[in-house]
């Protein structure tokens, strides 16, 4: 067995006496396309054992370095745990856990499923607005790992916005996965600010499975981990549902980012959205992968997808994979990537009037990623984002 595998399997026994989980597979390789430009070299040599409760007074302190929201309800997670002195859910949810099938067959999904901790398991009822619920995930720790499940399920013409922060202090995997369900006429709006610390890993995967004319509205910030891994797998599985999958990865010193979806279109007259940008400096490294996936009987569907890097450093990397797989004849699909660097032009007519380089390269930036940030439909939470990739 090599290296890899050995350390897995210690991870896997030693977090939950459940050894055997990925034994036949062991870590997936570069030789794995969907991992191909993620090399998880860094997670393979620690034998990860389970977090051990968060304090108060940590989550305290890494609470207070997160910009939140001011209203809304708050679920807050430490190492795993709920803590509950800090959380209550809105009082219109409902427990749902026995509607959700979870995502089965890929790696994040396979790890969560053998070492998962309770977390979210919410209904909105039928034609309910829940609003706004903030979902904080907080891990501190040496050797640590995480692995939240979280289940949502929006009935029919339900709604709820989700803003979805994690931050940490240490060396630790934090590893979520989300199995959503949005039902007829439904919404959810989902947010999501990733900001782990330098030395942790992020692996989250959501699954998500769309009804007639139901909507999932989701936008990812990208911005810490060493390793950071965001999977989103969506299913359009009736007539008129729509998916935007957009995002931000900001990517400095020797970090990598990964931003993965694949858009699966199961019934006619669907929709779909995909805007990814990524600012890359020092030796960072960016990774999109997104999929667009037409079934034959998904004729009319109409899918968008576009991945745009910016290097500001002649050392930084981006490995961009947008791709198609149609079988019906009558869709409009499209995409594309673009790489390139700051304008100089640009940067010249700045400095000209008298403003500092840097400042000048950070209007740049934020020029660029404005576009995609405008995606984000909640003012507030927008607001929160930019403020977050600007400080």
């Amino acid at each position: 067995m090599r290296n890899a595998d050995q350390a897995l399997e210690a991870f896997v026994a030693r977090a939950a006496g459940q050894g055997g989980v990925l034994a036949e597979t062991g870590l997936p390789t570069r030789r794995v396309e969907a991992w191909r430009y993620t090399p998880l070299r860094s997670i393979a040599d620690t034998a990860w054992r389970k977090a051990t409760p968060l304090s108060s007074e940590t989550a305290t302190t890494l609470l207070g370095r997160l910009a939140l929201p001011e209203t809304g309800a708050r679920m807050v997670y430490g190492n795993g745990q709920l803590l509950g002195s800090l959380s209550a859910l809105p009082e219109v949810v409902r427990q749902a856990s026995e509607n959700v099938s979870p995502l089965t067959g890929l790696f994040s999904a396979t790890l969560n499923t053998g070492l998962g901790e309770k977390g979210l398991d919410i209904r909105v009822p039928a034609g309910t607005d829940a609003g706004l619920l903030t979902l904080v995930s907080l891990s501190d720790g040496q050797d640590i790992s995480t692995h939240l499940q979280h289940r949502i399920v929006l009935e029919d013409g339900a709604s709820l916005t989700l803003y979805d922060v994690s931050t940490g202090e240490g060396q630790y995997i934090a590893n979520p996965r989300f199995d959503i369900v949005v039902g007829k006429g439904a919404t959810l709006r989902h947010v999501k600010a990733q900001r782990e610390s330098l030395t942790g890993t992020h692996l989250a995967i959501v699954s998500v499975d769309v009804a007639e004319k139901g909507e999932y509205d989701s936008f990812t910030l990208n911005h810490g981990g060493r390793l950071a891994r965001h999977e989103a797998v969506v299913t359009l599985g009736a007539p008129h549902a729509m998916a935007h999958v957009n995002g931000v990865q900001i990517v400095d010193g020797q970090r990598l980012n990964d931003l993965t979806s694949m858009i699966h279109h199961a019934a006619p007259d669907g929709s779909s959205r995909q805007t990814v940008k990524t600012v890359l400096s020092d030796a960072g490294q960016g990774v999109f992968q997104g999929k667009i996936l037409v079934d034959r009987i998904a004729q009319k569907t109409d899918g968008y997808q576009m991945n745009q890097a910016l290097l500001l450093s002649e050392k930084a990397q981006i490995n961009s994979k947008p791709e198609l797989e149609i079988y019906a004849d009558d869709v409009k699909c499209s995409h594309g990537a673009t790489v390139g660097a700051l304008d100089d032009e640009q940067l010249f007519y700045l400095r000209s009037r008298g403003i500092p380089e840097v400042a000048a390269r950070d209007i740049l930036v934020r020029a660029f990623l404005i576009d995609a940030l405008d995606l984000v439909a909640d003012e507030a939470l927008r607001d929160l984002l930019l403020r977050s990739i600007m400080s």
